[in-house]
């Protein structure tokens, strides 16, 4: 998969070279690429945002330097296989916006998006993206604005940051053993249930028994009453209506 993200700051996502995902890109399952948005400036402050028209608190990211940085990353696209007739063409890509006002990022998304074969993440800051270059990247791309949750952050990075993680991890090879991923939370819609290790016992606090007893039936009947249990407790409205 081939990851363009758009910053302010590029730095951020230095924690892309570490884990998991820094093997992932060592190993070549991953090309992340990260681009600063003020290489696309052409004003000796590097300007990337202005006063809003109408007024208001605060500053709106211009739309000058957004489109220069569109156009350099989905030109590539557009051009790719043509140089080399032997190369296919590159997967059409998707450009995410990280945004309060968009739909809801799930771990039904993040599997859905680990089938994209391109990704290009816009990193809003201040009051906000000119929304003409949300409709200026829609007559290029599809175009999704997402939502981590029912809050607001200082900028897209750290929403950005997570959708990658949540991605990444889903795309094959990227986790040792696959079967891991499998009753994770909201994998099934429900919650994980309690994990265990040794000590069985430890500063009087006790493994459940049936864990130990072997019995794999058992063991499976208790992780779904757990799920079940702490989803009701925690997010119950995940359960289906009685």
């Amino acid at each position: 998969m081939r990851i363009d993200i758009v910053t302010i700051f590029p730095e951020y996502f230095g924690v892309l070279d570490v884990s998991l995902l820094g093997r992932a890109r060592e190993d070549g399952i991953l090309d992340v690429q990260v681009h600063d948005l003020r290489a696309f400036t052409h004003d000796r402050h590097r300007t990337v945002d202005d006063k809003p028209y109408g007024g208001g608190a605060g500053m709106v990211m211009k739309p000058e330097p957004w489109g220069e940085a569109l156009d350099a990353i989905l030109d590539l696209d557009a051009t790719a296989g043509e140089v080399d007739a032997r190369l296919p063409p590159r997967d059409a890509p998707l450009v995410i916006f990280p945004s309060p006002a968009g739909e809801v990022f799930t771990q039904a998304m993040a599997r859905e998006l680990s089938t994209a074969g391109h990704l290009v993440f816009g990193c809003g800051r201040y009051e906000g993206i000119d929304q003409r270059v949300f409709e200026y990247a829609g007559s290029r791309a599809s175009v999704r604005l997402v939502s981590l949750g029912d809050y607001v952050l200082n900028g897209g990075e750290v929403a950005v940051m997570a959708m990658i993680e949540a991605i990444g991890r889903l795309i094959p090879g990227v986790i040792g053993n696959p079967e891991s991923l499998v009753e994770e939370s909201h994998e099934d819609g429900l919650l994980e249930y309690p994990s265990y290790t040794k000590p069985a016992e430890w500063r009087g606090y006790e493994v459940p028994p049936v864990l130990m007893g072997g019995n794999h039936g058992a063991i499976a009947t208790w992780r779904r009453d757990a799920q079940l249990e702490r989803t009701r407790l925690v997010r119950p409205d995940l359960l289906p209506p009685e």
